[in-house]
């Protein structure tokens, strides 16, 4: 018994061996003999791309604040002070040139012009008086009887009275000027927007009482930096925004003066832009557009740019030598600055037209087969 169960042990352990030796030499028979089999060929990676841009403008329109307002305005002072007793317009009358607008009262102003008439009319008097008596002389002078020392004297008295009298005339008219000055009239037809005073107050000399605009033409100043005139031409179409109204379309302006640039650092200069006809009230507020001049630039899409610890870079897709598809290549590019959804870079590696990867980068590494989507 115990002989026999010795023997079938040794048989089954006979025939494992057998098994296991019969196993090591079928697979030491479809071992590969060449080591470039034994390394798993990557998967290629699903990506999509753009193309390299270069563009004259990568800039985008610069919007500069302004007011629209009359062409033709003014802010009307007196040149002389006193009560304001007359005000005969309201708020928004149209007026027409020369219309009274304000009387002011100053109680020296008649006196001075009453003065300077009385002298002027004395002085007169004395002139004719003294050319009387100079042609009198001049004809005793003649027959020997007056000197010829009081000749001079007379003729002397008539030229200075000339004088006085013209001195008398300018005084006259001076006076008159200032009384004149006493009432306000519109320089041109209008409307009047403000009124800065009320009755019986106190103006002084150069005080604002009324502020005038004409109902025609309209016009927006804005104020750009140094740098920006020369992007701007006298004539240049501007595009101008209603802030009130963003939604419509925008007025096509013309630029009609222009500043020129100052010695004084950081000094904003004015932009005067003409608007159509019938178009924008006076008040608005606006913006123009100004579109700066750039270089060249070369652009990427913003989700196409990587940063790394060695730096900014993008994947440039490449031909594959060994299998004639494509590749990732990895392209060091310095980036400038941001426009929209673009990117203005520096690389003297990437130029116009190329395709660099722009989505799938997150499984991407320098030298990966790509499967490019359209």
């Amino acid at each position: 018994m115990t002989s026999s169960l010795f023997t079938r042990i040794s048989g089954l352990a006979a025939l494992g061996l057998l098994v296991v030796g019969l196993s090591g030499c079928a697979e030491s028979a479809s071992a590969p003999t060449d080591p470039a089999e034994v390394t798993a060929q990557p998967a290629a990676v699903t990506v999509r791309t753009a193309a390299v841009t270069a563009t004259d403008s990568a800039s985008d329109t610069l919007r500069f604040a302004g007011i629209v307002q009359a062409h033709q305005r003014a802010t009307l002072t007196f040149q002389v002070s006193g009560t304001l007793k007359a005000q005969p317009v309201e708020m928004g009358q149209q007026v027409k040139a020369g219309d009274l607008l304000a009387r002011l009262y100053n109680p020296a102003l008649k006196p001075a012009t009453d003065s300077a008439k009385a002298r002027l009319q004395e002085l007169t008097t004395q002139l004719e008086q003294a050319q009387r008596e100079w042609k009198r002389s001049q004809s005793l002078y003649q027959r020997g009887v007056v000197s010829e020392q009081a000749l001079e004297q007379l003729a002397a008295k008539r030229d200075g009275l000339e004088a006085s009298v013209a001195t008398a005339e300018a005084s006259l008219a001076e006076a008159n000027q200032m009384l004149g000055e006493s009432t306000l009239k519109a320089p041109f037809a209008g409307r009047i927007e403000a009124l800065l005073v009320e009755v019986d107050e106190f103006v002084g000399a150069g005080t604002p009482v009324v502020r005038l605009s004409s109902p025609g033409r309209r016009e927006v100043e804005v104020r750009v930096p140094a740098y920006m005139l020369e992007d701007i031409n006298l004539g240049q179409p501007l595009p101008i925004w209603s802030v009130q109204n963003r939604h419509q379309e925008p007025v096509n302006g013309t630029v009609v003066e222009i500043a020129q640039p100052g010695s004084v650092r950081g000094e904003l200069h004015a932009v005067l832009v003409s608007l159509p006809e019938n178009t924008l009230d006076a008040g608005a507020p606006v913006e123009v557009g100004i579109i700066p001049r750039v270089e060249p630039v070369t652009t990427v899409p913003l989700l196409s740019v990587i940063r790394s610890a060695t730096g900014t870079a993008v994947y440039r897709v490449s031909t594959n030598d060994g299998t004639g598809g494509s590749k990732a290549e990895r392209v060091a590019v310095d980036v400038r600055r941001i426009v929209g959804e673009q990117v203005v870079i520096e690389s003297d590696a990437l130029k116009a037209g190329d395709q660099v990867v722009y989505a799938g980068m997150t499984r991407l590494a320098d030298g990966d087969p790509l499967e490019i989507l359209p």
